[in-house]
């Protein structure tokens, strides 16, 4: 009997466990009007050895707003500007603006801004549970997408990590400290002016 019982709520707990864990990616994006976080972007090759490690900070405003000022080994910044992306490159001393299409649209911080519905672009699916983090994942409904699939994981309910497998076989690791939720964020983070002498580039 007890096996029985262990079954029929093992079939009850999945869905339920899945539900949730999709709820908690919706609810955080909903809460998300702000954020603010440092990041570490970790870069893997087709044998899943490191090629670059990278430190940063990220920010974020709904709808549509972002930013990731990368400080280490480069700087580089990729700023939202109304319908386009500017990607900052300082030791290349060039700007290359493009235009938020389907493409972009499957960059990290567009999937939290609040401009995409992630039920209509991508199958949700949910991971099992490592150390305490809830992974859902997501995977492209449309061939013109530039990844195989997202990964997202949350701890309490709060971003930690997000994983993007591309279709060259790399994978791009996110990991997320000191997330935070703040009521406003100075509007001057999501206005970029190149400085002077610098190439720039439309795409």
């Amino acid at each position: 009997m007890k096996k029985v019982i262990a079954l029929v709520l093992l079939c009850f707990s999945a869905p339920l466990f899945a539900e949730s864990a999709v709820q908690d990616l919706e609810k955080f994006i909903a809460s998300a009007k702000n954020v603010e976080a440092d990041f570490t972007q970790l870069s893997l090759d087709e044998a899943g050895k490191p090629v670059q490690t990278s430190y940063g900070k990220f920010y974020l405003q709904q709808p549509g707003k972002f930013r990731w000022s990368y400080t280490k080994p480069y700087v580089q910044e990729i700023i939202s500007k109304g319908d386009s992306v500017w990607f900052y490159d300082a030791d290349l001393e060039q700007v290359i603006i493009k235009k938020i299409d389907q493409s972009i649209g499957d960059t990290p911080a567009l999937l939290l801004s609040g401009t995409v519905d992630l039920k209509e672009k991508y199958s949700l699916t949910v991971e099992a549970t490592k150390h305490g983090i809830n992974w859902v994942k997501l995977v492209p409904k449309h061939e013109g997408s530039s990844f195989k699939h997202i990964l997202i994981g949350l701890k309490v309910g709060l971003l930690i990590e997000m994983e993007l497998s591309d279709n060259f076989g790399q994978l791009t690791k996110i990991m997320f400290d000191n997330l935070k939720l703040p009521k406003k964020l100075d509007k001057k983070l999501f206005e970029f002016d190149a400085p002077e002498g610098t190439d720039i580039f439309k795409g």
